[in-house]
């Protein structure tokens, strides 16, 4: 009888040993400042299981998308779970991580909390990462993955500077796991749960897949996607949601050669119609129903400024591309391996008060004349950050020269052959004040003396007085070479796309240049472009694609 109540006493108590859980609490400092308004890291850790989170996630307050990590004991399986939003979890399984840490371990000791702790080094990307763990708790665990098979991590210190260090311990006969853990989990690859958690972050908008843009009588508008142009322009329309401040918006658009062996000017751009005419109509109905410009030098310029009544097509990102990148690949270079692809990303934030909650038609184009052309995908996403780089809240459609309907019979920008330029009047409802352009420009005329290769100063006049000179110019083509399998190559040793032009480069994006304004006035104003443009040669003539928009605040 007394043997069988020992052995009942060793059960019990062997159980209620092994089921002792620990909470620990962590703060994070930097530089040995504690971070402001942080969620601290609260780990549950028994002999069987680690659960590493933080305060919000068990106060069940977490902004989606969030984490929490399990380790599984005596295997060091480390099993992450992903919250992308209510009732979608994604989970996957690491059992090889924590045995492949190593590190160094030294006679350093100190204590935290009362418990004696040792230090152990290790590097990870080029950081030294320092631990303190102790063996007093029995079991091991920690706020984070590393350091697992140690101890008990209650520090953990990154480069001098980046600290988490316990500073609360203490044993609790339940955790509220299961209640956080509580719906259905779907399990992924490793790869695939770092995909579907990264995009999780931000908001796509899936603007184009797979798209051709071609010059062929057999491009045809279908539900989803509008083609003008003989298919060298395509339109969709997409519905941003809200945009917060501080929010950062992208286009990332990827660009193969389908046929066209040639660099080409291409531009992402969305129609404004809030006025009673739009770059639209020109598409549907001919560009001559777009307003005209007229600078005296005998020739008409359809739909490329601003009127009372009509706003021309608002440019997001200009790209130029490479030479036949990947239908020509085929063509070998010795110690050369051709890209496959060029992708294109630009940060377009400052255009967020024209694209917040708003319906629009975004576009894409590629001057070409081939019937295979190219190939496109592009999206648009957003990004929560904190960051408020660009604080306007206004963006007034100004000028666009770019020829996006060339193939439908708008003439290329030639205004800039008299002094007179480009002369935009624009009347403000309301003081604006911190006033920039943001103005786009590159070069065109592909001969010797065209000036695509001739370096022109371009002159932005505010009200008649200039503002700003510059001369855009671009001496880094060299570097994307591998991008232009089917550039022509000269006698003098160097590619066609390695020479420097005005603003572009063939495989890259053109960036835009921000020019303070300061603060204006309600009324008419003034926006005049200068540059010197080149003489027609024979057939062969020089043009400007410029294009600009007033941002700031009303």
């Amino acid at each position: 009888m007394r043997q069988k109540i020992l052995i009942s006493f060793f059960i019990v108590f062997s159980v209620i040993a092994f089921s002792q859980t620990y909470e620990v609490q962590y703060t994070s400092s930097y530089n040995g400042k504690t971070v402001p308004d942080q969620s601290t890291t609260v780990v549950w850790a028994n002999e069987k299981e680690n659960f590493i989170l933080n305060t919000k996630i068990r106060e069940q307050k977490a902004e989606f998308p969030f984490e929490i990590t399990k380790i599984e004991k005596p295997s060091n399986t480390v099993i992450s779970y992903a919250f992308l939003k209510p009732d979608e979890i994604i989970s996957t399984t690491d059992a090889e991580s924590v045995a492949k840490q190593t590190f160094e371990f030294t006679n350093e000791t100190k204590k935290i909390l009362g418990y004696n702790c040792k230090k152990a080094v290790t590097k990870i990307n080029s950081n030294t990462i320092e631990i303190w763990y102790t063996k007093d708790l029995k079991i091991n665990g920690g706020p984070s993955v590393l350091g697992q098979s140690l101890g008990f991590v209650l520090e953990i210190e990154r480069n001098k500077n980046s600290l988490v260090s316990a500073t609360s311990i203490k044993k609790v006969k339940k955790t509220d796991i299961d209640k956080i853990l509580s719906s259905n989990v779907i399990s992924t690859d490793q790869l695939g749960y770092k995909d579907m958690l990264w995009k999780s972050r931000f908001t796509t908008l899936t603007v184009f897949e797979n798209e051709t843009i071609n010059f062929s009588g057999d491009s045809k508008s279908d539900d989803e996607i509008k083609r003008f142009a003989n298919g060298t322009i395509i339109l969709k329309k997409i519905t941003f949601p809200k945009i917060e401040e501080g929010d950062h918006i992208f286009v990332e658009l990827k660009q193969q050669s389908n046929g066209d062996a040639y660099d080409r000017t291409g531009t992402v751009f969305f129609i404004p119609q809030d006025k009673k005419e739009s770059f639209l109509d020109g598409l549907e109905n001919g560009v001559k129903k777009l307003p005209v410009y007229d600078n005296g030098n005998g020739k008409q310029y359809f739909g490329v400024s601003t009127t009372e009544n009509y706003n021309p097509a608002v440019e997001m990102m200009r790209f130029f591309t490479a030479f036949g990148i990947n239908k020509f690949n085929h063509i070998q270079i010795k110690n050369k391996t051709w890209q496959t692809i060029s992708p294109y990303r630009q940060d377009v934030t400052e255009l967020k008060p024209v694209l917040s909650e708003k319906e629009l038609w975004i576009g894409a184009f590629i001057g070409n004349y081939d019937k295979g052309g190219h190939k496109i995908s592009m999206e648009i996403t957003i990004h929560k950050s904190g960051q408020a780089i660009h604080k306007n809240n206004t963006v007034i459609p100004l000028f666009n020269t770019l020829n996006i309907m060339e193939m439908a019979g708008q003439d290329y920008s030639t205004m800039f052959n008299k002094d007179k330029g480009l002369l935009v009047e624009f009347t403000l409802a309301k003081d604006l004040k911190n006033a920039q352009l943001r103005y786009i420009t590159t070069g065109h005329g592909g001969w010797e003396n065209g000036d695509e290769f001739v370096p022109k100063a371009n002159s932005i006049l505010l009200d008649g007085k200039m503002v700003f000179s510059f001369i855009p110019w671009r001496s880094d083509c060299g570097s994307y070479r591998l991008y232009n399998p089917a550039s022509g190559n000269f006698g003098d040793g160097l590619s066609s796309s390695d020479l420097s032009r005005s603003n572009w480069c063939p495989g890259t994006v053109t960036n835009p240049n921000f020019i303070s304004l300061g603060d204006l006035k309600a009324g008419k104003h003034t926006i005049q472009v200068k540059i010197p443009q080149g003489q027609t040669e024979g057939n062969s003539f020089s043009s400007w694609n410029v294009s600009g928009v007033l941002l700031g605040n009303e």
